[in-house]
């Protein structure tokens, strides 16, 4: 979310997310399942791997259970063979919205996101049909008043983050490629400056503004694409007032 309401999204947003925590647990088993997949079990070489078991942590998810996530996906243990799929479309006032799914049965999961969107106000669109306004990247966000920005730029950027963004409420947002995200993180961590969020993310180059019952029906849409079973994540360009 960019622009005037940028932290009152962010905390909005966040309450959203905290009364999902419920499948929190199931999303984050799949993501540590898959990431061992693609990348193998050793977090110092897999980075994907270090941020979803990184997350388990955050989320004080059992160890064994981690464990046993990381060791199906690696292969040394059954489990269901998840696979990847984004969808595009298109909300309420034409905000795009992204999708990203782990399902293990694509039949079911494109069917349900199709009625989500075209239940609630929207329109599922083709492949790359709104990604191209989205940047894939590493993302930190500093409240207000939180550190300054001269010292967030010394840290940041000397640990290879691209920029440090400054909004007019005071906030600072710093970005980086994917690849550096780790290193960055580690830095902030070790100079003492924490993010109020850091993720690896979708990031809005444009916004769509919405309010009243506009953003209302966005705001629902949005729930009921995220509380799918299959939906791991969910990006937009909607800034909801």
């Amino acid at each position: 979310m960019a622009g005037h309401s940028k932290w009152a999204n962010i905390q909005h947003r966040k309450g959203r997310q905290d009364e999902r925590r419920g499948k929190l647990f199931t999303r984050l088993i799949k993501e540590i399942t898959v990431a061992a997949k693609l990348g193998g079990s050793d977090v110092s070489v897999n980075p994907r791997l270090r941020l979803a078991m990184d997350k388990a942590s955050d989320a004080n998810m059992p160890k064994d259970t981690v464990t046993k996530a990381v060791q199906r996906g690696s292969g040394q243990l059954d489990g269901v063979d998840y696979i990847e799929i984004r969808y595009e479309g298109y909300g309420i006032g034409g905000a795009a919205v992204i999708v990203d799914c782990l399902t293990d049965n694509r039949t079911r999961t494109v069917a349900e996101v199709r009625h989500a969107f075209a239940k609630y106000g929207g329109n599922l669109g083709t492949d790359g049909s709104v990604a191209f306004l989205f940047r894939h990247c590493g993302q930190f966000l500093f409240a207000p008043g939180t550190v300054t920005e001269d010292r967030l730029l010394e840290v940041a950027l000397e640990a290879g983050a691209d920029d440090v963004i400054p909004d007019e409420e005071g906030g600072l947002e710093v970005l980086c490629e994917p690849a550096q995200f780790s290193a960055v993180r580690d830095a902030l961590q070790a100079a003492g400056l924490h993010a109020e969020i850091g993720v690896l993310t979708m990031r809005p180059e444009t916004s769509t503004a919405l309010s009243g019952d506009d953003a209302e029906r966005m705001q629902k849409l949005l729930d009921v694409i995220e509380n799918l079973d299959d939906v791991q994540d969910v990006f937009t360009n909607a800034e909801l007032s």
